[in-house]
């Protein structure tokens, strides 16, 4: 048996009562209250406010929070500039990373040292409503077109929607991204939590945790994943093709991205509303083998393998069928998950202590001399 846990897996490293995740079970909650009940009765904003005060808000307090969040939504004239000059074929995830870095140019409440726990809750407002804008604006700046001013008169989702198509979404497009953004708030200490924790821990500033966990979220075994799953659709091209696919991947011991979950053993529970919802939208668009080939794909990799579909594989056809392109899937996520980010910061400045483990040396285990250059 081994003397360490190789990615710290099953290592407890804190405390948290922000969300709770039950792999065996799969069951996700946040403070408390079970993910299907927030999806059938909150709304992402009261789900922000859960998690950054503790508590659902009453109606004054939701709408107070509200008002505070909109009005935050504006971004430096520095940070738009730097949106439209860069390189129009950037992965928008390093775009991100690096304008929400500068966003901590340009706020000077965000300090190193001893926390003002006070000026972070204002700063992680501010980062969770700006994270939208930086996203919609470059998706638009990259294509051309106009930047929309922002506005204070609509939720979360559909602003971010608005700004990223230049015009009002229905009712049906909100109510979807609404609950995309409530599943993906928080989710235990996956790596961009822990990344954000690591760096917060240092007393470094709040902008500089954030960049570290959208970095950590990038890569393709932790956020990227939903953008797999529709290369991995394409791919396969239509409804008929997909037995063989699955045969052709299984015998090459080839990865099938968005099943099976590192912590769920049984189905995750944020799986099914994206099912449910995804459906919907094929259904509206008349365009139905997307869901056909994921839910084909689902079976038989339960069938074969005992696997389920996680919340990136029905993601991925969500967000396609919403007409958002396939490199926008991750930083979608980022704009929902920062609201865990921030709240698992402000939780980790309350009591902290920084993150230090050991490592197991596998180095020479006799000391050398060393040579003279000639010698070497």
């Amino acid at each position: 048996m081994s003397d360490y846990a190789k990615g710290l897996e099953g290592v407890t490293a804190n405390e948290s009562k922000l969300s709770n995740v039950e792999g065996a079970e799969g069951v996700l909650s946040y403070l408390g209250y079970h993910i299907d009940e927030l999806v059938e009765h909150c709304t992402y904003e009261e789900v922000v406010y859960l998690l950054h005060r503790g508590k659902l808000p009453n109606q004054a307090e939701l709408d107070a929070f509200c008002k505070e969040l909109r009005s935050n939504r504006a971004i430096p004239q520095g940070v738009i500039d730097f949106l439209q000059s860069a390189p129009k074929d950037a992965n928008p995830m390093d775009v991100l990373r690096t304008a929400v870095s500068m966003l901590g140019l340009y706020d000077h409440r965000a300090k190193t040292g001893e926390p003002d726990q006070e000026a972070n809750r204002k700063v992680a407002i501010s980062i969770c409503a700006q994270v939208g804008t930086i996203v919609a604006y470059y998706h638009r700046a990259r294509q051309g077109l106009d930047l929309p001013p922002v506005r204070d008169d609509l939720s979360e989702a559909a602003h971010f929607l608005y700004l990223a198509n230049g015009k009002e979404p229905g009712a049906q497009a909100t109510k979807t991204l609404d609950i995309a953004y409530i599943i993906h708030a928080d989710h235990g200490m996956n790596a961009s939590t822990f990344s954000a924790r690591v760096t917060i821990a240092t007393l470094s500033d709040f902008y500089s945790a954030i960049t570290s966990a959208i970095g950590t979220l990038k890569g393709p075994l932790h956020g990227g994943a939903n953008e797999g799953v529709i290369k991995m659709l394409n791919e396969i091209g239509s409804l008929d093709k997909v037995d063989a696919y699955i045969d052709d991947m299984l015998a090459r011991k080839k990865k099938v991205m968005g099943i099976g979950h590192r912590i769920y053993k049984v189905l995750d529970p944020r799986a099914p509303h994206l099912q449910r919802m995804a459906v919907k939208l094929t259904e509206e668009l008349g365009e139905p083998k997307w869901i056909q080939m994921s839910e084909r794909i689902a079976e038989l990799m339960k069938e074969k393998k005992g696997l389920n579909a996680n919340v990136d594989f029905y993601s991925a056809t969500v967000y396609y069928s919403l007409g958002l392109p396939t490199d926008l899937f991750t930083p979608i996520f980022a704009i929902a998950r920062t609201s865990g980010w921030t709240a698992q910061v402000l939780e980790q400045l309350e009591d902290n202590r920084l993150y230090r483990p050991l490592t197991k040396y596998v180095g020479p285990s006799e000391l050398s001399p060393v040579p003279p250059i000639g010698d070497r």
